[in-house]
């Protein structure tokens, strides 16, 4: 099963191609550093050169991501996940199964957490860390069961009058014949249904893919947090280009086109503000992404609990009432 994110630092650190200029001096320097643990020569110099070195181009290559290496980044491998962010962010947490229907889908995680204090119900996408760990969290698309227990914990948050908190992260939803078979499209528009009348506060945080309506499906909330590095999309940038251009290498194009990053999303009033990640993504530093999240999870409750339950549903409302308004030009007489 999955393995926490802060317990793999003996893991090799995986690159995209972007990032291939890094992988070289982050060798040299791990080479460097275990010369000095054995004792054999004095490398603190040397080792401290090709740091700022490995920093300067760190800081060179992420100031100037185009769209389509941030969608890469937002499906990183090593990116920590619902079930990692669980366990630095929360004090405790019981995790919750099954959709009390057909079956249990673990591509969906479900838990009952305390944030400060605060008990909360937390909802969200797992994706796996290994082929053997996404074939049984199938890749992080759900199932309508999956969403089915995303929605019984809805209601068991409603009736306890828990805040919940939805980590999203996901291609979209699972597309396959039986997933149809079994009223996929019902069950994501009955939890959209029943999110835009929760009496709760709800928080949605996009940790990495926020894809179609598998994301929107439990992304109706009060208030929406992206990671810096995460996308929000109707569609993948390669499907997109698949549909468009007939051609999945124009993918990059279709990125830019569909404008999928937090900035651009934040700019559309979709979400409501993006959330720093470290120098080089969420997945080099795991602990500090999580204490920064932490921080704005409690500041939005903190907020959020201020209103009253009709005053939350009201405003939901207005929320997405309003998204995509425009004012056209006044017409001549």
């Amino acid at each position: 099963m999955d393995t926490p994110v802060q317990n793999s630092a003996v893991k090799k650190r995986r690159y995209l191609e972007f990032e291939r200029p890094l992988e070289e001096l982050d060798q040299q320097i791990d080479r460097l550093k275990n010369l000095k643990v054995q004792g054999a020569v004095d490398v603190s110099s040397e080792i401290k050169t090709l740091e700022k070195k490995s920093e300067d181009l760190l800081t060179h290559i992420f100031a100037n991501l185009n769209p389509y290496q941030i969608v890469q980044l937002s499906r990183h491998p090593d990116r920590p996940s619902c079930l990692d962010y669980l366990s630095m962010i929360f004090d405790e947490f019981i995790e919750l199964h099954g959709d009390r229907n057909f079956m249990e889908d673990a591509s969906i995680v479900g838990a009952m957490a305390k944030l400060q204090g605060q008990t909360v119900m937390v909802i969200g996408h797992q994706k796996g860390k290994s082929t053997q760990e996404n074939q049984i969290r199938n890749f992080g698309m759900p199932r309508p069961e999956g969403y089915r227990k995303a929605l019984r914990l809805m209601k068991l948050a409603e009736r306890w009058k828990l805040p919940i908190i939805t980590f999203i992260d996901t291609p979209g939803a699972y597309p396959g014949i039986d997933a149809e078979e079994r009223g996929q499209a019902q069950a994501i528009a009955e939890n959209i249904l029943t999110m835009t009348d929760l009496s709760v506060p709800i928080i949605s945080v996009i940790l990495g893919e926020g894809g179609s309506g598998g994301a929107l499906a439990i992304a109706v909330s009060d208030r929406m947090l992206m990671l810096e590095f995460s996308i929000y999309s109707v569609i993948s940038p390669e499907g997109c280009a698949a549909i468009t251009w007939k051609d999945g290498s124009f993918a990059s194009k279709a990125a830019e086109e569909l404008q999928v990053t937090s900035k651009d999303i934040v700019k559309a009033k979709v979400a409501d503000r993006a959330i720093q990640e470290p120098l080089g993504g969420a997945h080099r530093d795991p602990l500090l992404m999580a204490n920064r999240l932490k921080e704005a999870l409690i500041k939005e409750l903190q907020s959020l609990k201020a209103l009253k339950s009709e005053d939350l549903i009201s405003k939901r409302y207005d929320r997405y009432r309003h998204l995509g308004a425009f004012e056209g030009a006044a017409s001549s007489p």
